[in-house]
């Protein structure tokens, strides 16, 4: 538990040190957001806002989480998958955010071809979880077991891990909300993995987490930084690869509950429109929804935030209790 504490504390650090002169930078070579000409009015007032945030988060992590599970004697090859695939979607979410930039528009990678990296990048944890856990295809909650079978259970891990990364960028649409929620759902992570003895990831886990609590300082409403697809396809796919490694997919829903609601908001809304020509939200994803029903930004993350603490704290009660 104590390197668990020393992880959160120096991602929190590295974090804090790296975002001062990576935002100077940002502001000086002009590399800021390009508002959706959709989005929610309040929104003008963010354009140029810098962009591409997560490029220090995801430092911060990666170098925090290898000197403490060096100290720790932990560094093998459990935590260098992990964190490869943490590099890979980093380097995916930056490809997005650069052609973004350099169109000066919202045209980044196209869906496809987002949704294959992604996929391609999900096959390397999962791979590897086939190769080394024998009962990587079964998938338990308590007493209930459910063996998908070496056939089906890539499908299923992949799905996890790239819906996990598409989710978590879809939440990062106000200031301080993926990251917020994003610091209890990783804290939830730790403990959960800590307990089913994964010590790496619980590690790597602490180290976002703190490092998330970091970013809050330059991302907090008004925003100096965004993290951009950088950032939130990166730490969305680490959510799901560790939930596939650390063995707990099913209690993903719950440390995921906020994600998993943004994600069917936009699914409902787009089917109920082709259906019916009508729409169910005033805008999708849902916290674009309490925003023109007359919310404030601030309020919608903190009611945002409040509830992934409760649903991370019932997922690892469940984890503990019925694990």
């Amino acid at each position: 538990m104590i390197m668990i504490t020393v992880a959160f504390l120096l991602g929190l650090i590295l974090c804090l040190l790296f975002g001062v002169p990576y935002i100077d930078f940002l502001r000086k070579k002009t590399i800021g957001q390009y508002v959706k000409d959709v989005a929610p009015e309040a929104h003008a007032q963010k354009q140029g806002t810098p962009t591409t945030g997560g490029i220090f988060i995801i430092s911060a992590v990666i170098i925090a989480s290898v000197i403490v599970l060096m100290l720790a004697q932990k560094l093998n090859t459990d935590g260098f998958i992990i964190l490869l695939t943490l590099l890979f979607y980093t380097i995916a979410g930056f490809q997005d955010d650069y052609l973004k930039i350099k169109g000066k528009g919202n045209d980044g990678l196209s869906a496809k071809g987002k949704l294959m990296r992604q996929i391609a990048i999900a096959m390397l944890p999962v791979l590897f979880v086939m190769t080394t856990n024998p009962d990587a295809a079964r998938f338990a909650v308590g007493h209930w077991v459910f063996n998908l079978h070496m056939w089906f259970y890539p499908i299923a891990a992949v799905f996890i891990i790239t819906g996990s990364s598409n989710a978590y960028n879809l939440t990062d649409g106000l200031d301080g909300l993926a990251a917020s929620t994003g610091i209890f759902a990783f804290i939830a992570c730790a403990l959960l993995t800590l307990y089913n003895g994964h010590a790496q990831a619980a590690i790597i886990s602490a180290a976002v987490a703190g490092a998330l609590l970091g970013f809050l300082k330059f991302n907090k409403p008004k925003a100096q930084v965004f993290m951009g697809d950088t950032g939130s396809l990166a730490l969305g796919g680490l959510l799901g690869t560790l939930a596939v490694m650390g063995k707990f997919e099913f209690l993903l829903i719950f440390i995921g509950g906020v994600y998993v609601l943004e994600t069917l908001s936009v699914i409902i809304q787009v089917a109920c429109f082709k259906m019916t020509g009508k729409r169910i939200f005033k805008m999708s994803p849902v916290h674009h929804h309490f925003e023109l029903a007359g919310w404030s930004e601030k309020k919608i993350v903190i009611v945002f935030t409040a509830i992934s603490m409760l649903l991370s704290v019932l997922a690892v009660f469940m984890g503990v209790m019925y694990g």
